[in-house]
């Protein structure tokens, strides 16, 4: 098994049979096979360039962040946030591990994902000794149960007597009787997925520490039906107060079972592995608007990501169509009345004294300028993750737009510094907006 990594934008090579082989690199099958596992994603373009690009001798990592598997190899691309940066693959890896944290709210702990970075584990066998660890432990403090109807013949009555069957199937036998009764038992739809995610880990986990623990976990979870990953009762699951500490389990679940926002890709074939990829403009506008929505939890504003939803322009004519819909990244509310729109970009814009424009995109400005319109907002944030190639301190410039009052404030987030930092500087940013909220209270 041949597992390489790689950051965002960057390459690793192929060899093509020709000359010696550089000491990291696939060979050309397995390149293929990894451009194919690209091509088969569901959040790949049509020929999947948007997530692997094939240059030969070379394939190259595109904005996104996570797993590949294929055949008897795996590509791991993790994000660049700052390319003068000397951090190593491990420090990057628990960052990453701590925004999916943030992001999908699944409550990991830092320290948990640190003691686990620090292995030299792939993010996959992160997630997936973090799930081992936590499903073990609430396992053996107790499975949750329910009372499930089961329907036994036996020799003293149990329960309610199954009229139809005693006296058809048992008519002459008057030591058996047709019992229908609720038993308090283990077999539930949360376990039962928790039973089908364990089984499919299992087949891809490569620690034998991690194998153990999910091998007592199969054991722990006997007395549950096998259910098929397609069929799985979702639907069924409610987290309550009496389960309230199996919810981050059923978050981790469905990151694996599931193809939601992140876009799990899970091949039936066992040697296929599991594809766990995450788009990096995604990731970071959800891992801002988690961390916004708890500076501003005290405070009578609300945090909606990708809301809005309001068209740009309307057809002419009778019965003409409302046309090209806007979905801002964050939008912050009081009382229903849009207060900021933050627009969240996953670009490295710079500080060169000669560039008025500070690197940023003349079409994200006319996006602003839109929203600014279309909302009826006069705050608006471009926010960009902050590099060494800015300075020592945030990117925070504000403008006024031209025959307008509303105002532009281009500024950046140092996502290597930590939460930490990045709440300081959400607070900061939202102080404005919370003040005045306050104020109207």
């Amino acid at each position: 098994m041949t597992h390489l990594a790689v950051h965002e934008w960057e390459c690793i090579s192929v060899h093509n049979g020709t000359g010696a082989a550089p000491a990291q690199a696939f060979t050309r099958s397995q390149a293929n096979a990894l451009l194919v596992a690209a091509r088969r994603h569901p959040l790949a373009n049509r020929f999947g360039t948007n997530i692997l690009v094939d240059r030969y001798n070379q394939i190259c990592g595109q904005q996104f962040v996570g797993v590949i598997s294929a055949q008897g190899c795996s590509l791991e691309i993790l994000p660049k946030i700052d390319a003068a940066s000397a951090e190593d693959d491990e420090t990057i890896r628990t960052r990453l591990v701590s925004m999916l944290d943030v992001a999908l709210g699944l409550k990991l702990g830092d320290g948990q994902a640190l003691a686990m970075a620090r292995q030299k584990e792939t993010l996959l066998d992160i997630l997936i000794r973090l799930f081992a660890d936590r499903l073990l432990a609430e396992a053996r403090r107790g499975l949750p149960r329910a009372y499930v109807v089961q329907a036994e013949d036996l020799v003293a009555l149990r329960g309610r007597l199954n009229v139809v069957r005693q006296f058809t199937h048992h008519a002459v036998r008057p030591d058996r009787l047709a019992c229908r009764f609720d038993a308090l038992m283990p077999d539930t739809p949360l376990l039962r997925i928790m039973k089908a995610c364990v089984l499919m880990l299992r087949r891809h986990a490569r620690s034998l520490e991690t194998q153990r623990r999910l091998d007592e976990l199969r054991f722990l979870l006997v007395d549950v039906s096998d259910v098929p990953i397609n069929v799985l009762p979702w639907t069924q699951v409610h987290i309550n107060r009496t389960n309230l500490r199996w919810e981050t389990l059923f978050e981790l679940a469905k990151l694996f079972l599931k193809r939601e926002w992140q876009r799990t890709n899970h091949d039936a074939k066992a040697s296929q592995g599991i594809t766990l990829l995450f788009p990096m403009n995604d990731l970071f506008e959800a891992y801002i608007a988690a961390l916004a929505r708890g500076v501003l939890q005290s405070s009578n504003l609300t945090v909606q990501s990708q809301g809005g939803l309001r068209y740009c322009l309307m057809e002419e004519g009778l019965g003409g169509r409302q046309r090209f819909q806007t979905t801002p990244d964050i939008l912050i509310k009081r009382d229903g009345q849009i207060v900021k729109v933050i627009d969240t970009k996953w670009k490295l814009i710079g500080r060169n004294p000669e560039d008025k424009k500070r690197g940023v995109s003349q079409s994200d400005v006319y996006q602003m300028m839109a929203y600014a319109r279309l909302y009826q907002c006069g705050e608006l944030v471009l926010l960009y993750p902050h590099h060494a190639g800015l300075g020592p301190t945030a990117l925070d410039v504000g403008y006024g737009m031209i025959a307008g009052k509303e105002r532009l404030r281009i500024t950046s987030i140092d996502i290597v510094a930590g939460k930490g930092e990045v709440v300081q500087q959400l607070a900061g940013l939202l102080a404005p907006a919370k003040a005045a909220s306050l104020s109207a209270a």
